[in-house]
């Protein structure tokens, strides 16, 4: 999955998610039923899930252009600096 298909991905599972809840809340409370309105609720949990959570082809338009291994050669890594030393103070230690 791409940048803007973990974008799309996102913004649907949130439309979605409150389309239901609300949906969901209108049916239970139209019908008087607590248990509807869960059930409704998770039909749209497990639809949503099989919407947004697989890697589906329109979620990969945008696929991302690698460089080729020739060019990594010509820009090579910077190199670590070295670790700077330790500031600690010497330990005393007591003698009786």
């Amino acid at each position: 999955m791409d940048w803007q298909g973990q974008k799309l991905s996102e913004l649907l599972m949130q439309v979605m998610l409150v389309g239901f809840a609300i949906s969901a809340f209108v049916v239970g409370y139209s019908m008087g039923s607590f248990q509807t309105m869960l059930l409704v609720y998770a039909g749209g949990v497990a639809l949503t899930t099989l919407v947004t959570v697989p890697n589906w082809p329109f979620f990969n338009r945008h696929p991302l252009k690698w460089l080729e291994p020739i060019e990594t050669e010509c820009h090579p890594k910077p190199q670590q600096a070295a670790p700077a030393p330790s500031k600690k103070k010497p330990s005393k230690t007591h003698q009786k």
